[in-house]
């Protein structure tokens, strides 16, 4: 027995109207997350630069060496970057850090200081003196 559908006249056009409208619904709410994801990145990102700043004054370095700095307290911390500069931020504007923060960002940058002072140290010795070559055969 061979069956036959009858499809409204206008259906393919309302079919293709639904999926228009459905689609620009998934790239609208695609859209606004990435504009969130975007606007969380440049907040974060400002709090970075300010503590790059910071640390600038702070610790007489340039602005690569400041945020390698950051970075390796976010690493030895276990945190976001934005998030150690913000508690960065924070504690230069007298606000108290949580105990584990003060601890953990204490030792951090003691260490990231030890670190960038050595570099920079190496940086600045002169080289090795060469031998002359007098009194060789």
């Amino acid at each position: 027995m061979h069956r036959t559908t009858l499809l409204p006249e206008n259906w393919w056009d309302e079919a293709a109207e639904e999926w228009a409208e459905n689609a620009r619904g998934r790239d609208a709410a695609k859209l606004r997350a990435e504009i969130d994801q975007l606007r969380r990145a440049l907040a974060g990102r400002m709090v970075i630069d300010q503590a790059c700043g910071m640390v600038m004054i702070l610790a007489p370095c340039r602005r690569g060496p400041a945020r390698n700095l950051l970075v390796d307290i976010s690493r030895q911390c276990n945190a976001s970057l934005p998030d150690v500069s913000a508690a960065v931020v924070a504690a230069w504007e007298g606000e108290p850090l949580s105990r584990l923060m003060r601890h953990a960002l204490r030792h951090a940058l003691r260490h990231a200081l030890r670190r960038l002072y050595a570099e920079d140290r190496a940086c600045d010795s002169a080289p090795a003196a060469e031998p002359s070559g007098r009194g060789r055969p």
